[in-house]
Protein backbone atom coordinates (compact mmCIF):
# COMPACT_ATOMS: atom_id res chain seq x y z
CA UNK A 1 0.00 0.00 0.00
CA UNK A 2 1.47 3.28 -1.04
CA UNK A 3 1.30 6.61 1.14
CA UNK A 4 -1.01 8.33 -1.58
CA UNK A 5 -3.41 5.47 -1.79
CA UNK A 6 -3.66 5.62 2.34
CA UNK A 7 -3.45 8.89 2.19
CA UNK A 8 -6.98 8.94 0.04
CA UNK A 9 -8.40 6.80 1.57
CA UNK A 10 -8.15 8.61 4.97
CA UNK A 11 -9.84 10.96 3.44
CA UNK A 12 -12.64 9.04 1.74
CA UNK A 13 -13.44 7.79 5.60
CA UNK A 14 -13.56 11.51 7.16
CA UNK A 15 -15.32 12.77 4.02
CA UNK A 16 -18.03 9.86 4.61
CA UNK A 17 -18.05 10.11 8.03
CA UNK A 18 -17.83 13.82 8.95
CA UNK A 19 -20.54 14.67 5.93
CA UNK A 20 -22.47 11.07 6.54
CA UNK A 21 -22.94 11.92 10.43
CA UNK A 22 -23.88 15.50 9.84
CA UNK A 23 -26.12 14.94 7.48
CA UNK A 24 -28.23 12.70 9.67
CA UNK A 25 -28.33 15.66 12.46
CA UNK A 26 -29.47 18.12 9.90
CA UNK A 27 -31.98 15.81 8.45
CA UNK A 28 -33.63 15.99 12.16
CA UNK A 29 -34.17 19.92 11.50
CA UNK A 30 -35.62 18.96 8.33
CA UNK A 31 -37.96 16.86 9.58
CA UNK A 32 -38.87 18.91 12.83
CA UNK A 33 -38.18 22.32 12.00
CA UNK A 34 -35.75 25.01 13.45
CA UNK A 35 -37.94 27.39 15.77
CA UNK A 36 -35.60 26.97 18.28
CA UNK A 37 -32.91 28.13 16.00
CA UNK A 38 -34.36 30.98 14.96
CA UNK A 39 -35.38 32.22 18.14
CA UNK A 40 -31.29 32.24 19.39
CA UNK A 41 -30.55 33.87 16.59
CA UNK A 42 -33.68 36.47 16.75
CA UNK A 43 -32.10 36.63 20.54
CA UNK A 44 -28.95 37.76 19.20
CA UNK A 45 -30.85 40.70 17.33
CA UNK A 46 -30.32 39.15 14.21
CA UNK A 47 -32.65 38.34 11.17
CA UNK A 48 -34.91 35.34 11.64
CA UNK A 49 -33.67 34.50 8.17
CA UNK A 50 -30.44 33.66 8.90
CA UNK A 51 -31.78 30.49 11.25
CA UNK A 52 -31.94 29.46 7.47
CA UNK A 53 -28.15 28.87 7.36
CA UNK A 54 -28.72 25.95 9.33
CA UNK A 55 -30.00 23.57 6.24
CA UNK A 56 -26.67 24.73 4.08
CA UNK A 57 -24.29 24.11 7.06
CA UNK A 58 -26.22 20.58 8.17
CA UNK A 59 -27.71 19.12 4.45
CA UNK A 60 -26.14 21.03 1.50
CA UNK A 61 -22.59 21.33 3.14
CA UNK A 62 -22.37 17.42 4.50
CA UNK A 63 -23.85 16.39 0.55
CA UNK A 64 -21.10 18.78 -0.80
CA UNK A 65 -17.92 16.57 1.19
CA UNK A 66 -19.88 13.41 1.48
CA UNK A 67 -19.60 13.62 -2.69
CA UNK A 68 -16.35 15.26 -3.07
CA UNK A 69 -17.67 17.64 -5.51
CA UNK A 70 -16.40 21.48 -4.21
CA UNK A 71 -15.39 19.56 -0.75
CA UNK A 72 -13.02 22.22 0.20
CA UNK A 73 -15.85 25.03 -0.21
CA UNK A 74 -18.46 22.06 2.28
CA UNK A 75 -15.71 21.68 4.75
CA UNK A 76 -15.84 25.39 5.04
CA UNK A 77 -19.08 25.73 5.62
CA UNK A 78 -19.42 23.22 8.02
CA UNK A 79 -16.95 24.84 9.95
CA UNK A 80 -18.91 28.07 10.07
CA UNK A 81 -22.02 26.39 10.54
CA UNK A 82 -19.88 24.56 13.92
CA UNK A 83 -18.62 27.35 15.09
CA UNK A 84 -22.19 29.58 14.86
CA UNK A 85 -23.62 26.82 16.71
CA UNK A 86 -21.13 26.61 19.67
CA UNK A 87 -21.60 30.51 19.84
CA UNK A 88 -25.56 30.70 19.76
CA UNK A 89 -26.34 27.31 21.29
CA UNK A 90 -23.54 25.89 23.80
CA UNK A 91 -21.18 28.78 24.81
CA UNK A 92 -22.22 28.22 28.21
CA UNK A 93 -21.29 25.23 27.74
CA UNK A 94 -17.32 25.12 26.67
CA UNK A 95 -15.73 23.95 30.10
CA UNK A 96 -18.81 21.58 31.29
CA UNK A 97 -18.56 17.68 31.83
CA UNK A 98 -21.50 15.10 30.97
CA UNK A 99 -22.74 13.16 33.27
CA UNK A 100 -20.85 9.95 31.73
CA UNK A 101 -17.62 12.06 30.79
CA UNK A 102 -16.04 14.24 28.04
CA UNK A 103 -16.85 17.45 27.05
CA UNK A 104 -20.58 18.59 26.68
CA UNK A 105 -19.33 20.63 22.67
CA UNK A 106 -17.67 17.38 21.86
CA UNK A 107 -19.72 16.80 19.21
CA UNK A 108 -20.06 20.13 17.78
CA UNK A 109 -16.43 20.42 18.05
CA UNK A 110 -15.34 17.51 16.14
CA UNK A 111 -17.88 18.58 13.22
CA UNK A 112 -15.83 21.63 13.64
CA UNK A 113 -12.38 20.08 13.39
CA UNK A 114 -13.50 17.83 10.37
CA UNK A 115 -14.97 20.30 8.47
CA UNK A 116 -11.47 22.55 8.74
CA UNK A 117 -9.87 19.06 7.75
CA UNK A 118 -11.85 18.47 4.82
CA UNK A 119 -11.72 21.99 4.05
CA UNK A 120 -8.11 22.35 4.14
CA UNK A 121 -7.22 18.58 2.56
CA UNK A 122 -9.36 18.52 0.27
CA UNK A 123 -11.68 15.23 -0.90
CA UNK A 124 -8.74 13.35 -2.59
CA UNK A 125 -8.84 11.05 -5.60
CA UNK A 126 -12.29 8.94 -4.45
CA UNK A 127 -14.78 11.53 -5.03
CA UNK A 128 -16.71 12.66 -7.56
CA UNK A 129 -14.49 15.44 -9.03
CA UNK A 130 -11.03 13.81 -8.24
CA UNK A 131 -8.69 16.08 -7.35
CA UNK A 132 -9.11 18.17 -9.86
CA UNK A 133 -9.81 22.22 -9.25
CA UNK A 134 -9.20 24.23 -6.39
CA UNK A 135 -12.31 23.76 -4.53
CA UNK A 136 -11.81 20.14 -4.70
Amino acid sequence: MSAQWLENIARLLLRLSVGGLLFAHGLHKLNYGINGITRLVMAQGWPASLAWGVYVGELLAPLLVIAGAYARLGGALIAINMTMALYLAHRLQFWSFKNNGGLAIELQVMFLVGGLCVALLGAGRYSVMGEQGRWN
